[in-house]
């Protein structure tokens, strides 16, 4: 019998955008790294050709250094990534009624918040998208068409969310899921907690994962710790990797059981994704998940944005650098374990390589203007952002006080200020 169902439209050319070219040597003079060193950097190929004292690789006989780029007063970072972004409601808080899922309104959207998060410094973004009911299939097809606009700019994946998985009505939602992931979607995930069989949800989900090879990535608040451990369970085996967010329902949790259920996610090896700058809509409870607690237990703990200017977070910045600060300043981490949690834990969830400012890794990189990490999850305005090995953004803030009697020529120069950099 033919098959009545709509069928997904044809999956575009693989290539269709700009095809990135190996980009030229880049040289990054006199930039300061974490450990207090002033060095530069050469980049070429995409990766990290050499790291060395600064000045040591401006005149360099057996290697053409190319353009350089002065990093004088930035701190250089491996770049952060953003592991839970929705693309498909990024920029909508202020329309006029419902979001508009024409898939016109949803690219254009998608593609400018991703070039936003680019220019804060996240060069690799995974971004959940509704798929069946109201979207279809046509803001999955907005998203990779934007996805592929962005090539050589940034990495963009997505995630195909359906809303029903389990019963008469999940059967639609289940042919919808496998036609997303053979149009593109390079993850499969949803939410359990709004299906009426939770359990049969993330079922379907491994199903469909296991089927396709593809990496899982779910939304729970995580209020019900035995739900939480099922999930945990039933996704262990998963090679692909498996990510659960927001989670804040944990931090409701009394002690003992919050920390029973971390450590069967750290023995499941669940990634959590935590969304310190606010909720999405997707998951109706806000609150940021016990991130100590579950590194205590040896969970991977990553953070990312979550709603980016739509109506579950109309002031959402998408900021990796703001989620890093706010899991120092309320949550309790050091500044590095809550960079760390943007950058080296959002890539690993994301199934990137590791980025370290050392010779023979990616060239992902973020300059930030500042002297040290905590002072630039504080100050850090004026950005510098690299992707396979190009400049790619570029942000300038200048403060000046002018005007008043106090600020004299002896006094003016201590002030702090985000200088004009060469940069």
């Amino acid at each position: 019998m033919p098959d009545s169902r709509p069928q997904p439209p044809p999956r575009p050319p693989s290539s269709p955008g700009p095809v990135p070219v190996d980009p030229a040597p880049l040289l990054l003079c006199g930039a300061r790294l974490t450990d207090g060193r002033t060095v530069d950097v050469r980049l070429g190929g995409g990766r990290i050709e050499a790291v060395g004292t600064a000045g040591s690789l401006a005149v360099d006989g057996t290697r053409a250094c190319g353009t350089q780029v002065d990093l004088t007063g930035y701190l250089l970072l491996p770049a952060p990534a953003e592991p839970h972004a929705h693309a498909d409601t990024a920029l909508s808080a202020d329309d006029d009624g419902p979001v508009s899922y024409d898939p016109r309104d949803v690219q254009r959207r998608a593609t400018e918040a991703a070039l936003l998060q680019l220019g804060h410094g996240a060069t690799a973004l995974r971004a959940h998208v509704r798929v069946g009911d109201v979207a279809g299939l046509g803001a999955l097809t907005a998203v990779l068409r934007a996805e592929r606009s962005l090539r050589g700019l940034a990495g963009l994946t997505t995630v195909a969310v359906p809303r029903l998985l389990t019963g008469v009505a999940g059967a639609d939602g289940l042919a919808v899921l496998r036609d997303a992931v053979k149009m593109g979607a390079s993850v499969v995930g949803g939410c359990p907690d709004l299906d009426p069989d939770p359990t049969g949800y993330v079922e379907a989900v491994l199903e469909v994962a296991s089927e396709h090879g593809c990496p899982v990535d779910l939304h729970t608040d995580a209020a019900d710790p035995a739900r939480l451990a099922r999930f945990a369970a039933m996704a262990g085996g998963l090679r692909q990797g498996v990510a659960l967010g927001p989670c804040g329902g944990l931090a409701r949790l009394p002690a003992e059981p919050a920390a029973r259920t971390a450590d069967r996610l750290a023995a499941a090896g669940v990634t959590v994704v935590c969304l310190p700058q606010g909720g999405c809509g997707t998951v109706d409870r806000r609150g940021t998940a016990p991130v100590r607690l579950l590194r205590s237990a040896g969970v991977r703990v990553a953070a990312g944005s979550g709603a980016l200017r739509d109506v579950s977070n109309p002031v959402g910045r998408g900021d990796p650098l703001e989620a890093a600060y706010l899991l120092a300043s309320r949550h309790g981490l050091s500044a590095e374990d809550a960079y760390a949690a943007v950058s080296a834990s959002a890539r690993a969830a994301l199934g990137l390589p590791e980025v370290r400012v050392e010779a023979g890794f990616p060239a992902e990189l973020l300059a930030v203007r500042g002297d040290g990490l905590s002072g630039a999850l504080s100050l850090g305005y004026s950005r510098v952002v690299v992707h396979g090995g190009r400049v790619v953004a570029r942000t300038s803030a200048v403060r000046e006080y002018r005007g008043s009697a106090a600020l004299s020529a002896e006094v003016e120069p201590g002030l702090p200020r985000q200088g004009r950099g060469s940069a």
